[in-house]
Formats: C-alpha cells, sequence, structure tokens
C-alpha cells in the first residue's frame, strides 16, 4: 500500500487524511506548535524533522511515496523544506492551499507585506483586534499607542505589546461572536493574515458592517514548480493518480 506523508494541522489536512484513510498508508506530522490538537485519522508524529534534510532522510527511511504540504498558507518554511526533501528524496510533492479571501463591496482591506508592516499599519488606532495568532506578537512588541484585543489557541509568550488582553479560542467563529467582539471591545481595526476559508471568515464581515478597516497581511507564495491543489478533493484525486490507487 503506498506511504503518504500529510504536513499540516489544518482542516484540510485532517479532512484529506480522512478521504484517503483505507486507500493509502497515510502518516501526518503535526508541528506540535499548538496545545491540544486536533488529530487526524491514520498514523500521527508530532515535532520537527530537522530542517529539509531531516525530512528528507524520514521520507526515505519510512518507505513515503508521496508528499502533501496541506500546512498553514503561512507556514513558508516547512513548505520550503518539504520543496527542497521531495527532490531530494524524488518523491511527488502536491501544497493543498485553500483559495485566499477577497474583497467584497464596502470591505476596507488595507493590504501588508508582513507583520512588521501591518504593525506600522495600526499606527493611529486605538483599539487593535490581532487575530494573526501568537507567534507573530514580536513585530507588534513596540506599539504602545495602541490596546491590543489578541486572540490565539494558546497563551502567548513576549514579547508583545505593553497594552494587551487575550482572548484564548480556536475557530470555527459565527459571525454573531465576533460582532459582539468588536462592539464589546469598541475594536476600531481588525489585523488579520490572509489565511483563507470559512472558520475564520465572520471577523471581515463583522468588520464591513462596522464599518472599520481591516489589515490584511498576504500570504507567502508557494514554492517554485510545486503543484498546488485548492481543494480536498483535487488533492485525494491527486495523490490517488500519482500513487496508483484507483478511486
Amino acid at each position: 500500500m503506498p506511504h503518504v506523508l500529510i504536513l499540516g494541522g489544518t482542516t484540510e489536512a485532517r479532512e484529506l487524511a480522512e478521504v484517503l484513510d483505507g486507500r493509502v498508508r497515510v502518516t501526518s506530522s503535526l508541528a506540535g506548535r499548538v496545545g491540544a490538537p486536533r488529530l487526524p485519522v491514520g498514523e500521527v508524529r508530532v515535532g520537527g524533522f530537522g530542517g529539509a534534510g531531516g525530512l528528507a532522510a524520514w521520507v526515505r527511511e519510512h518507505g513515503v511515496d508521496v508528499v502533501v504540504d496541506a500546512t498553514h498558507p503561512f507556514a513558508e518554511r516547512i513548505s520550503f523544506n518539504a520543496a527542497l526533501a521531495a527532490a531530494d528524496a524524488r518523491v511527488p510533492l502536491l501544497a493543498l492551499r485553500r483559495p485566499g479571501w477577497v474583497a467584497g463591496d464596502g470591505d476596507d482591506w488595507r493590504e501588508v507585506g508582513s507583520l512588521e508592516e501591518a504593525a506600522a499599519a495600526v499606527a493611529g488606532f486605538d483599539r487593535v483586534f490581532l487575530t494573526t495568532g501568537r507567534q507573530g506578537l514580536a513585530a507588534f512588541a513596540h506599539v504602545g499607542g495602541a490596546h491590543f484585543l489578541v486572540r490565539a489557541v494558546d497563551p502567548p509568550e513576549p514579547p508583545f505589546p505593553p497594552r494587551m488582553d487575550v482572548l484564548l479560542d480556536r475557530g470555527p467563529f459565527t459571525l454573531d461572536g465576533e460582532r459582539e467582539i468588536v462592539a464589546r471591545h469598541r475594536i476600531d481595526v481588525v489585523v488579520t493574515k490572509d489565511s483563507g476559508g470559512a472558520a475564520t471568515a465572520p471577523k471581515l464581515t463583522a468588520a464591513r458592517e462596522a464599518g472599520i478597516p481591516v489589515v490584511v497581511v498576504r500570504r507567502p507564495p508557494v514554492p517554485e514548480g510545486v503543484e498546488v491543489a485548492v481543494t480536498v478533493a483535487q488533492a485525494a484525486a491527486w495523490v490517488q493518480r500519482v500513487a496508483g490507487v484507483s478511486g
């Protein structure tokens, strides 16, 4: 039975593992950065590989036939290492990326290229709803004029903004819930990464309804030469085709 390694802890990664379970041997690899992660079906490993070389060695040692990079759209380092490792181990690689968000009528989106640019973009605002996760807070540590509401799955560690409240929560989020947060905390700007998907999109609607801007960090590109699927169904069909498994 072909062995497929799925990199990621995303919803799409879990769904792909479920679709492929029983058709191929599936091993899902989680980075281990989130406490109590939602585990997919099949075999699971937690922790890093030690760079591209370590990943390539693991692929060869465990007889992996296909690699799917289903990590978060902003997990740039592991995506780069996956491309190098797949080329080194000579196994096919697919990137599974949910489509990014698209601004609609009434949206006030201010696109930036990095968290550092996002920190500069919130200068002059008083109440910032920061939804970029706990690991990028250092970029906002010098912003002293604003009060931040930081939403994260796990408690953040310093450095972080000097004026900050933390909201520990995990998506999917509802529109009513996001409306309540914006109103109760008197939010006047939202900061987000362009993660795409429906689970965290309601904050965009809540911001539009409240007439407040959204600072959107553009996602990094997929490594050059890597084939991309935008849905779980596309990814499953690709895996079965390259692995020689009938649907």
